[in-house]
């Protein structure tokens, strides 16, 4: 027996809802049919198939490499380590699933997805050290220490893998979500230029719904993306073209009541919705939702520039530099015989200003002529860079063997010894001269509140190809949201940066 068809408004009938002037909607050719489990885009369902197929995969085989080396057989037989290798197997499963790696909501995006896959990994290895200490089975710890860490680390690269991958078709409009932009036309550009310039977040804003159903200067359209509707019509804009993501921009004419009730109107529509709190880059750790007698409150706490997490990156900044200079040991004396075959002197050392504006000795390897900084002035009028920066793409000041430096960051190298010393950290914001410094506006002043870096969002983001606005909004998105987290992904996606060589002169 058929069941009751799917119906959906007709056009006209939407058109007629719609001020003047604004854009007719089309009903599509996908409506008649059933939506996917969960709302979600084949391509999604593709994506997550291949996750969890290469995750258990992972699993799987690090088991079958832990059974066929025998870990764990000794006094206890032959078949100890296949036993654990099946055991290992279903309780790595478990838990991942159970850390929710495997929500659809997360894979692709954010550092959420590798800190669940983190969680899960480390769930494994603690229930699994538990048994063996609650049993008494010593066997257990090659598989603790030595198995389930090289899963970990496996699934990880995994992960990061298949994220390049839709990353890679992201850029050429694929594997994309369907956004319906809510909000004022100036917020709502303000969000279409974000995704634009963020192709990796997946989102492409294909929809405008303003309080007057008008965009910028009254016209049909917020920066070439269709207005299709006002806030009274807008349920029914997002049944019609099956958004995926309703984002709802900072609105007055949204009070708290109709935001509620629009949330409610989107249940079983397929569309996730999206609010933006208001608070520009601030993100993370540092938001928080305190309920009050059922009503939700955004708390956000200051940025955490104490404590142990901050002892942590200490150790790890210096650790890390004095291991660095140990195992580059011969490439910087290869670059200083270099530049001494050039002339001059092989270092190049600088007052910068460091965590609460005080000025350090800034150490880099020689890239220019002895006396460049009495030439600037005389370049001053073909200065190409930003706000207060001095930058040239094509600097006469930079040697033969400086520009190759640059080129691949080497210049940079000897700034360990700063990071060894503690007046720099591995990963932080640019360290900026006295003069600049002096013309910086309060916001700009925040990124002093923490030690200067070798690498930055600056550094992965673009580098010297970036506006000032641009570097000070990502320098600030940094000390906003500092955590460990970041600064690993910031560390790896700084080898690409320094390997393609991308905005460095």
């Amino acid at each position: 027996m058929a069941g009751p068809s799917r119906t959906s408004p007709s056009a006209d009938t939407v058109s007629a809802t719609l001020p003047l002037g604004v854009h007719k909607i089309t009903p599509k050719t996908h409506l008649d049919r059933p939506l996917e489990p969960q709302h979600a885009s084949r391509w999604e369902w593709r994506y997550k198939t291949a996750v969890v197929t290469g995750d258990i995969g992972v699993i799987v085989l690090g088991a079958l490499a832990g059974g066929l080396l025998g870990l764990g057989n000794g006094s206890t037989g032959v078949w100890a380590s296949w036993y654990l290798a099946g055991a290992v197997t279903l309780l790595m499963v478990a838990c991942v699933a159970t850390c929710g790696a495997w929500d659809i909501r997360v894979l692709g995006q954010g550092s959420e997805e590798f800190g669940r896959v983190l969680r899960g990994v480390v769930l494994g290895a603690v229930v699994l050290g538990l048994v063996g200490l609650a049993f008494e089975l010593t066997a257990v710890r090659p598989w603790v220490f030595g198995i389930i860490p090289v899963i970990g680390i496996v699934t990880e690269l995994l992960r990061y893998g298949l994220r390049r991958m839709v990353h890679r078709r992201r850029r050429q409009g694929r594997c994309m979500r369907t956004v319906l932009a809510v909000g004022t036309a100036s917020s709502v550009a303000e969000l279409i230029t974000r995704t634009r310039r963020a192709k990796y977040s997946g989102w492409t804003v294909t929809g405008v719904c303003t309080p007057d159903g008008r965009g910028l200067d009254g016209e049909n359209h917020v920066l070439d993306v269709p207005v299709v509707g006002d806030l009274d019509n807008l349920p029914l804009a997002v049944g019609l073209d099956q958004y995926r993501v309703v984002a709802v921009t900072p609105t007055p004419e949204l009070a708290p009541k109709r935001l509620h009730r629009l949330a409610w109107e989107l249940e079983g529509s397929g569309a996730e919705m999206v609010v933006d709190p208001g608070l520009m880059e601030i993100a993370g750790p540092r938001l928080h939702v305190a309920p009050v007698d059922g009503l939700p409150l955004l708390r956000v706490t200051e940025p955490a520039f104490t404590g142990i997490a901050r002892v942590l990156k200490t150790v790890v900044d210096r650790t890390v530099a004095g291991t660095l200079i140990l195992m580059l040991l011969p490439v910087l004396l290869a670059v200083a015989i270099a530049i001494k075959a050039d002339g001059g002197p092989v270092f190049f050392r600088q007052v910068r200003l460091g965590q609460g504006g005080r000025p350090f000795p800034m150490v880099k390897f020689r890239s220019m002529v002895v006396n460049a900084e009495r030439l600037r002035s005389d370049l001053l009028t073909a200065n190409e860079g930003a706000g207060p920066l001095f930058k040239m793409a094509r600097d006469p000041r930079v040697t033969a063997v400086g520009a190759w430096l640059r080129r691949y960051s080497l210049d940079e190298l000897p700034q360990l010894f700063n990071v060894l010393t503690g007046s720099m950290s591995l990963v932080g914001p640019r360290p900026p001269l006295p003069e600049e410094a002096r013309g910086y506006t309060p916001e700009a002043q925040r990124r002093l509140l923490v030690k200067p870096g070798m690498t930055g969002l600056w550094q992965v983001s673009g580098r010297s190809d970036l506006s000032w606005e641009e570097s000070v909004r990502l320098d600030l998105r940094y000390v906003e949201n500092w955590s460990m987290a970041l600064d690993a992904m910031i560390l790896w996606k700084t080898i690409g940066a320094v390997v393609t060589g991308r905005g460095a002169y």
